[in-house]
């Protein structure tokens, strides 16, 4: 059973940046995809962006296009979310999933492991 163990949330103003980590139990990336989701109070879980286990591409939602980076470091089996300029409207708990074959863009129920979330306050 893979575990997935995010880190790096906490409390920055509107404009600064955070980089959450997501750690692994073991050599999950091939031929795992991995992804982040994100749940804000109120509101149903969202995909925020994902790097496939082939190729290494990245996609992300329009909503942090351009912002949002994603990479992983197969050493250390190990997802990185790079997140700058943050709005307000970034506020949610960030999870990380794996997915098994997945590639592009990746839905909830496609997803076979979940860490158990990290919160990211982003105060204006």
């Amino acid at each position: 059973q893979v575990q997935l163990v995010e880190s790096g949330g906490g409390l920055v103003q509107a404009g600064g940046s955070l980089r959450l980590s997501c750690a692994a139990s073991e050599r999950i990336f091939d031929p795992y995809s991995m992804a982040w989701f994100r749940q804000a109070p109120g509101k149903e879980r969202e995909f925020v962006g994902s790097i496939n286990w082939i190729h290494g591409n990245t996609y992300f939602a329009d909503s942090v296009k351009g912002r949002f980076t994603i990479s992983r470091d197969n050493v250390k089996n190990t997802l990185l979310l790079q997140m700058n300029s943050l709005k307000p409207e970034d506020t949610a708990m960030y999870y990380c999933s794996a997915c098994r074959l997945c590639t592009g863009y990746m839905t909830e129920d496609a997803m076979d492991y979940w860490g158990k979330g990290t919160l990211v306050t982003v105060s204006s």
